[in-house]
């Protein structure tokens, strides 16, 4: 992301002086939109912050000492993103315990396009030459396991994704959507492994799942979720209003704005009656007056935010640490 030492002077730069700093072919996030990130983490004040679209452990890194005061540990591994966007962690220094991140990102999701399953029946090679035999998570699924003493002893597992996106410019995949299917399902796979290897152990699922996969009105490639396992929603475990549940606004015609909760943290019952009462929410970003900014009802408000989801906050109590 930069060339050279990083400084805490390049707070004061321009934005095209802050553009100029990237060695990537990608561009920076803007640096007003960087600001105001981490001015809402450290209102938040997380011990560990899951990431979504992060563009890589070099941008992780100076994103904790330029703009979070080297108060965290970056955690990441980086996937299989063609638009460069990975999954992460920063976990607060000093913490009574280590982690571990492992990857998934070569585990296969038996999956392949309808035209490549076409391809196959008919004996002929649809990918590099060969023969596909399936396609891999579109970003990743990591997990972050949380130990005392020994990593095979965690006292906690938590698993991070971004499942594929309902974007389908090649039109071979409408909305992404049995792709999308295929990795929940693989995700769903990874969590019973961990159960039956960590039985005692509870294991969390996390991130953005490009679409409703909540209880209510759940949407077809999510149902998995509550026909194989008992995870569930923490913001409903919480009891929060399902009004208050949105972390992401799709912007209408007419100053109208849908929100919709795309993004999740699913809990075990291990570990449901560890969420502290009251303390989960989705955070809404404030302005410089500490006051919540107002749903976005145009695009131009939407843009003006430093993303477009919010930051979903909870807070476990009484785990024991083994």
């Amino acid at each position: 992301m930069f060339d050279g030492t990083p400084s805490k002077d390049v707070l004061n730069l321009k934005e095209t002086q802050w553009q100029r700093l990237s060695t990537s072919v990608y561009e920076n996030k803007p640096l007003k939109k960087t600001l105001e990130i981490a001015k809402a983490l450290k209102d938040i004040n997380a011990d560990i912050v899951m990431l979504c679209e992060v563009g890589g452990l070099e941008s992780l890194n100076n994103f904790n000492l330029l703009f979070m005061d080297d108060t965290y540990s970056p955690c990441l591994i980086e996937g299989n993103s063609e638009r460069n966007i990975d999954v992460g962690f920063l976990i607060r220094k000093g913490l009574p315990f280590y982690f571990d991140l492992q990857s998934n990102k070569n585990r296969l999701i038996n999956y392949l396009y309808p035209h490549e399953r076409d391809s196959l029946n008919a004996g002929y090679p649809v990918k590099g030459g060969k023969i596909t035999t399936s396609h891999k998570f579109s970003r990743d699924v990591v997990e972050l396991k949380l130990f005392k003493k020994d990593q095979d002893k965690p006292f906690l597992i938590i698993l991070l994704t971004h499942l594929k996106s309902r974007l389908d410019p090649e039109r071979i995949d409408p909305n992404g959507f049995e792709r999308r299917q295929a990795e929940l399902k693989t995700l769903l796979d990874i969590y019973e492994e961990l159960g039956t290897t960590h039985p005692q152990v509870p294991v969390m699922v996390a991130g953005d799942f490009n679409g409703n996969a909540s209880s209510q009105g759940t949407d077809e490639e999510f149902k998995h979720i509550y026909s194989r396992t008992q995870l569930r929603d923490i913001l409903e475990v919480a009891g929060l209003p399902p009004e208050e549940r949105a972390t992401f606004y799709q912007v209408r015609s007419g100053s109208r704005a849908d929100g919709r909760q795309i993004d999740f943290v699913f809990a075990p019952p291990s570990l449901q009656s560890h969420v502290k009462p009251g303390s989960c929410k989705v955070y809404r970003y404030k302005d410089e007056f500490g006051m919540e900014h107002d749903i976005p009802r145009n695009m131009d408000a939407k843009l003006n935010l430093p993303s477009d989801h919010y930051p979903l906050v909870f807070e476990l109590t009484g785990l024991p640490l083994r």
